[in-house]
């Protein structure tokens, strides 16, 4: 095993195209057993509302169309999330992706600190701005302005997980504005809960790098996802960021990694990956198939 992959951390998505992600016994025991092999993190996706014959364009597949059915259980993840921590004691948890216009950032800034503090620091939040026009318009944004509106979105929830002043903290923006806000608990980390950018276009990688602690560069691979990584590492030099701070999650399944593959992928620049197992119900199954994969990668277990 390379000294790369030895340093390379592993997630495993929650399989919401199996349609379990609402059973709360098979969830528990989901999570249990990828702490027990040693993987690093848990990563619930999210759609708020799925609108029924959308006519967006999903850029991640050649159909246009998402893989998962309209009518799919699709829990909040950071409700999941919290449920999750309540049954594990240290493997973390994370978001991918979460639609970010979907929420207002004053009451995300408080559920994120309110998960952080009360796992003991395990929260990481991937965001992006959304690709369905029609789930995020119905949650109150407009769709053309969602970049614009991340950017502020970023920028309040770090000011209000770091702010500790005695007046609270104020905001004049765009699109939100407060005074003396002061929100309580904190996140158990002094920066904050860490933010990574996901998504496959330039404006991503610039957030990234001008915003994010790392980029989840989702459907994207070789000259694309060099150039996306080098722009990340510009933006951040040019707003005065150590780009070598900034970490990298790429995809892959749960059945088919090797530390081989694993390599390859760090050798890209992957901090992280995001294995995703197959859709099956079968719980007996999946902890089966994440213990082969763990003991290939040389995990706990």
């Amino acid at each position: 095993m390379t000294w790369e992959v030895f340093l390379m951390e592993y997630a495993v998505m929650a399989p919401v195209a199996a349609g379990v992600t609402a059973r709360p016994e098979w969830m528990a025991g989901f999570a249990r057993h990828v702490e027990e092999c040693g993987f690093d993190s848990i990563v619930a996706v999210e759609h708020t509302v799925v609108v029924n014959r959308y006519s967006s364009v999903y850029p991640y597949d050649s159909s246009g169309k998402m893989e998962l059915a309209d009518d799919c259980d699709i829990p909040d993840p950071l409700d999941l999330l919290m449920f999750l921590a309540a049954h594990t004691s240290r493997v973390e948890l994370a978001t991918g992706v979460l639609v970010l216009p979907n929420h207002h950032p004053v009451v995300l800034a408080k559920r994120a600190a309110t998960i952080d503090a009360l796992s003991g620091g395990r929260l990481r939040l991937s965001v992006g701005v959304g690709w369905m026009r029609e789930e995020i318009e119905a949650c109150g944004a407009e769709f053309g302005a969602r970049g614009r509106r991340a950017d502020e979105q970023i920028d309040v929830l770090r000011l209000l997980w770091t702010d500790r002043s005695p007046t609270g903290a104020d905001h004049d923006g765009e699109f939100f504005t407060f005074r003396g806000a002061m929100t309580y608990p904190k996140p158990a980390r002094p920066g904050g809960v860490p933010i990574h950018i996901g998504g496959h276009s330039r404006a991503a990688a610039r957030r990234a790098g001008r915003r994010g602690d790392g980029l989840q560069p989702i459907g994207v691979d070789g000259e694309r996802l060099r150039e996306l990584l080098d722009l990340m590492r510009r933006e951040a030099e040019l707003a005065g960021r150590d780009p070598d701070a900034l970490e990298v999650t790429l995809g892959h399944s749960v059945r088919a990694v090797t530390p081989e593959k694993a390599g390859a992928l760090a050798a890209q620049g992957a901090d992280r990956l995001v294995l995703q197992p197959a859709p099956s119900d079968d719980l007996a199954a999946v902890r089966d198939e994440l213990s082969a994969c763990a003991q290939r990668l040389g995990l706990a277990s």
